[in-house]
C-alpha cells in the first residue's frame, strides 16, 4: 500500500524546505515519488529534486485541484504502476485549495492500492493575519482542511505575535496539530510524526490510568487466593497451632496500616469495597463520576465502564513559554480542591530560559525536568470533575 501525503501551503511558505528536510532526515529508507503541480508553465523545483534521486512528475499549466483533476488521476496511476513507491508526496500549487486536492486523491484511491496518509499546510507565522485578510478564500481553505499546520519563521517573531497567530489559526481549525517550534530544533522524523500521528498526551495518560485498576484487580485476586489458602491451613492445623503462620508477616502488617489510611480517607461508612484495592485515587475518580447513589455495581467490578465514563481530561497545545519555578508552582496548585480531582498531568513546553521542560504530576508529587523539543508545547490534565477554567488559568492560557 502506497502512502500519499499532501503538502500544501501558500506561496513562499516553505514547502520546498519541508520536502528537503523530510527527504534527507525522515524518508531515506523509503522509495519516494514527488508529484509537483507548479502554477505556471515551467516547474522551477524539479531539477533539484531529480538531482536528489527523486522522480518528479511535474504538472504545469494549471492546478491539480481544478483543470488537471482528470490528468492527475492518470498521472497517479502511472506513477504507481511505473515506480511502485512506498510514499507519494504531492505538492499542490500554492494557490490551490487543499480540500479539492484531498477530494481528487480520494477519487483515485478507490481503485488504487493507496492510502491518504496526511494532508498538511505550511504557513508563514509572520503573515497569518495579512493572508487571512487579503486571500481569505484560498488561504483559509488550506488552514481549515489540514490535519497538521507546520508554521515557519516562528523564531523571527515575538512570543506574543506567535501566540496571536496560533489563536487565529485555532479559530479556523481547532483540531489540527500546529508545529510552532523552529524546524532547525526538530528532526525530520519529529515533523513527520506530527504530520501523521493522531496520538495525544491524553491517549497516553488514559492508557496508564486504565491499566491501574487492572493491576489492582490482579493484586486483589492474589490476596483473595492467599486468604483461602490461609483458611485451609488454619482448618488443617487447628486453632491452637503454634507454627507461627497465623501471625502472617511484616507485609500483612504494613497492608493493614495502608488499609487504615485508605479507610480514614473515605470515612467509616464507606461501603465502596475499594479498601481491598491499592489504587484509591482511581476509585475516588470513579466514585465522583457516578455519585454516591450509583447502583451500577461498578464499585465491586472495576472494569464495567469505559475510561471516558470515569475520567475527564483537559489539554492544550501552545507555544507559551514557562520557567521551571512557574511550572513547579502550577503543579503544587493541582493538589487544590479548586482544580477538581486531578489524577495525572504531564506536558512538554518551551522554557523561558531556553530549551524545553518536561513535567509529570501525580497527587502530591510533581516533577519538572529538562527535555527535548517537541513540535509545539503540549500539556494535559486527567481526573474527575475537573475545573477546566481554573486549570486553564493556572497555565496562563485563559
Amino acid at each position: 500500500m502506497t502512502k500519499i501525503d499532501i503538502l500544501s501551503g501558500f506561496l513562499g511558505a516553505g514547502k520546498t524546505t519541508l520536502i528537503k528536510k523530510l527527504l534527507s532526515e525522515a524518508l531515506t529508507g523509503e522509495k519516494v515519488v514527488l508529484i509537483e503541480n507548479e502554477f505556471g508553465e515551467i516547474g522551477i523545483d524539479g531539477g533539484f529534486l531529480k538531482d536528489a534521486g527523486i522522480e518528479v512528475t511535474e504538472m504545469n499549466s494549471g492546478c491539480i485541484c481544478c483543470s488537471l483533476v482528470g490528468d492527475f488521476g492518470a498521472a497517479l496511476r502511472k506513477v504507481i504502476e511505473q515506480y511502485t513507491p512506498d510514499r507519494i508526496l504531492i505538492e499542490p500549487s500554492g494557490v490551490g485549495k487543499l480540500s479539492d486536492v484531498i477530494r481528487a486523491v480520494e477519487g483515485v484511491a478507490r481503485d488504487l492500492p493507496v492510502t491518504l496518509n496526511s494532508f498538511v499546510t505550511v504557513a508563514d507565522a509572520s503573515k497569518t493575519r495579512m493572508y487571512v485578510r487579503n486571500f481569505g478564500e484560498f488561504y483559509l481553505n488550506q488552514i481549515e482542511s489540514a490535519c497538521a499546520i507546520l508554521l515557519t519563521r516562528t523564531a523571527e517573531i515575538s512570543a506574543d505575535k506567535l501566540d496571536a497567530a496560533v489563536a487565529l489559526l485555532r479559530e479556523h481549525n481547532p483540531k489540527a496539530r500546529i508545529v510552532t517550534t523552529p524546524w532547525n530544533e526538530l528532526t525530520g522524523a519529529q515533523i513527520l510524526s506530527a504530520m501523521e500521528s493522531s496520538h495525544s498526551l491524553a491517549d497516553e495518560m488514559l492508557a496508564e490510568l486504565i491499566a491501574q485498576p487492572h493491576e489492582a484487580h490482579h493484586h486483589h485476586h492474589h490476596e483473595h487466593e492467599h486468604a483461602h489458602a490461609h483458611e485451609e491451613h488454619q482448618h488443617e492445623h487447628g486453632a491452637d497451632c503454634t507454627c507461627g503462620c497465623h501471625d502472617h508477616d511484616a507485609h500483612e502488617h504494613a497492608h493493614h496500616h495502608d488499609h487504615e489510611d485508605h479507610h480514614h480517607e473515605h470515612d467509616a461508612d464507606c461501603g465502596c469495597g475499594c479498601h481491598e484495592h491499592e489504587h484509591a485515587h482511581a476509585h475516588e475518580a470513579h466514585h465522583h463520576a457516578h455519585g454516591a447513589g450509583c447502583t451500577c455495581g461498578c464499585h465491586d467490578h472495576d472494569h464495567h465502564h469505559d475510561a471516558d465514563e470515569v475520567f475527564t481530561s483537559w489539554g492544550a497545545e501552545t507555544p507559551h513559554q514557562y520557567s521551571r519555578d512557574e511550572l513547579t508552582h502550577i503543579l503544587e496548585q493541582l493538589d487544590s480542591a479548586e482544580c477538581g480531582m486531578v489524577l495525572r498531568a504531564k506536558g512538554i513546553v518551551p522554557c523561558t530560559q531556553g530549551g524545553w521542560l518536561n513535567f509529570d504530576y501525580v497527587p502530591g508529587e510533581g516533577e519538572v525536568r529538562d527535555g527535548a523539543a517537541d513540535y509545539t508545547g503540549r500539556l494535559c490534565v486527567i481526573g474527575s470533575n475537573l475545573n477546566e477554567a481554573h486549570i486553564q488559568s493556572l497555565f496562563r492560557l485563559g
